[in-house]
């Protein structure tokens, strides 16, 4: 029987899957790795990681699926974007790359919005300037490290250098390249030369771009000697993470919407429409990444929130896991779901590294508001998973008055999704039915349906709704949905009235950093 490869990598760890023709999974491996912030807004990894771990758990997901790596015939990869591995000719990093939480280019944004405009940025991109830093930090790298800005020779994503290690090849894919942003043309799949040149950047920078399911290369035998993979293989363009979780789980048909509460939280409406909102995140869909896209609204730390709350206030649970066999994610959420629905008044800002959709604010931080001597680490967890809900919910709100095509119910995918308690959290917040995905592989299952697509071992993408499962229907709440409402009317009114307060805050941390 013909195998498939699919590998992903998120913000936090990267992850991979092995099928076969028929869909069945044969074997799943994640690893996480660390995020590094050695300054305030700046988010990183050791790209050295990514590759290090690729073989790592390549080679225990070929031993676990009990075949021969000779019986894989495609690979396909996706990234969390957007994200910057930036090389050298000899195909080695720069330094360390760019994760999405990154905001450090502010005045690079600045710079632009001042010289070229935000309307037409938009016009050609189909994107606002801030939510794409892939262009902005090569303007950033140029201005703060010329040394190293001289030694770039390829701006890549993260899956981009992984089918560079792969391959030997340079590449990108359309469902990716609208995170480079400013001068990437959406509609015409193209970057901007003349608008590059004018900004100072050499168009020989970018990787050429194809269609997601477009062979780029096949594994090295070199590739092939650290992996435990067969010489060979094909490997395909690939996609962005979300695109990825969303094509595995089924998403197929206009107007489809799944969500993700991954590293950051997310939602997408797949569309063919052009008439993209500016306030949203809009990019080519894989199933046909010249003629469909998705609308993505984010919240940038969505299940970082846990994570953050698991690493700093769960040190001991964390320590006794190997012992009592006892996950932390578990007893946080045993903690979380004593605590009633709107967390005894207890409200989050989740905004820990700024915030994208709706509101659009770099200098955002984090706010815990109402906290009192009664909250408990449940309340605070719960309140955090109802921040993260109402900052989607803000984004759902505006886009159901758009009258975009929206169907129901809403699917649930990655991450925290597996939360019985944040699942019925969004399906009350949001005021719509939820299901949740019985799969549990997520965007390297995606992945894996991409490289069989790319290979002609599926004739299209339809094998990817006929194998997935949707289970735990949840119908919403209205008492519940009463309360988050005024809870979230609270929410909105919070932010407006600190967001002059978070412009002083970052300056204040330019004078003193």
């Amino acid at each position: 029987m013909e195998h498939l490869l699919g590998l992903d990598y998120g913000t936090g760890g990267a992850k991979t899957t092995i099928i076969n023709s028929e869909g069945k999974e044969l074997s799943y491996v994640f690893e996480e790795y660390p995020i590094l912030t050695p300054k305030p807004g700046w988010s990183e990894h050791d790209p050295g990681r990514y590759w290090d771990i690729a073989c790592r758990i390549i080679k225990r997901a070929i031993s676990d699926a009990g075949i021969s790596p000779h019986e894989i015939k495609g690979i396909a990869v996706s990234s969390a974007l957007p994200s910057l591995v930036l090389v050298d000719k000899n195909h080695n990093p720069v330094h360390n790359a760019y994760n999405l939480m990154d905001k450090r280019a502010t005045k690079q944004v600045e710079w632009l919005q001042k010289e070229i405009g935000e309307q037409r940025i938009f016009e050609i991109s189909r994107n606002r300037l801030e939510d794409h830093p892939g262009i902005v930090n090569l303007l950033w790298e140029k201005e703060n490290r010329p040394e190293y800005f001289d030694r770039i020779y390829k701006a890549l994503t993260i899956d981009g250098f992984i089918n560079l290690k792969f391959t030997g090849e340079f590449s990108g894919h359309y469902s990716g390249a609208a995170f480079y942003g400013v001068a990437y043309n959406l509609l015409e799949r193209k970057f901007d030369n003349s608008l590059l040149n004018k900004i100072g950047l050499n168009p020989e920078l970018f990787p050429d771009l194809h269609r997601c399911e477009a062979i780029i290369g096949e594994v090295t035998p070199k590739a092939g000697e650290e992996t435990g993979l067969a010489p060979g293989i094909p490997v395909a363009a690939g996609q962005v993470d979300c695109n990825a979780g969303w094509v595995g789980a089924g998403m197929i048909e206009e107007g489809d919407i799944q969500m993700n509460l991954g590293t950051c939280g997310n939602f997408g409406i797949l569309t063919k429409d052009t008439n993209f909102p500016e306030t949203m995140i809009n990019f080519a869909y894989t199933t046909d990444s010249e003629n469909t896209y998705i609308i993505v609204p984010t919240t940038t730390t969505g299940g970082q929130l846990i994570r953050y709350m698991r690493d700093n206030f769960y040190k001991i649970e964390m320590g006794a896991e190997q012992v009592f066999g006892i996950d932390t994610f578990d007893l946080i959420n045993k903690e979380a779901e004593k605590v009633p629905p709107g967390s005894d008044s207890l409200l989050v800002l989740p905004y820990l590294m700024g915030e994208r959709t709706p509101i659009w604010d770099v200098n955002a931080r984090g706010v815990i508001f109402g906290l009192s001597l009664n909250h408990t680490r449940g309340h605070i967890i719960r309140a955090m998973m109802e921040s993260v809900a109402f900052a989607l919910y803000d984004s759902f709100q505006i886009l159901k008055k758009s009258g975009k095509i929206i169907k129901s119910p809403i699917v649930l995918n990655e991450g925290g999704a597996k939360s019985v308690l944040w699942r019925r959290i969004i399906t009350d917040v949001f005021n719509v039915p939820t299901v949740l995905v019985k799969r549990r592989t997520g965007a390297p299952y995606g992945d894996a349906i991409l490289a069989g697509v790319a290979t002609g071992i599926f004739k299209d993408f339809s094998v990817a709704r006929e194998w997935t499962e949707y289970i735990d229907l949840m119908e919403p709440d209205k008492s519940n949905n009463a309360i988050y409402m005024e809870y979230f009317r609270l929410y909105k009114e919070l932010y407006e009235n600190v967001k002059g307060d978070y412009q002083k805050l970052a300056k204040m941390r330019e004078k003193y950093k």
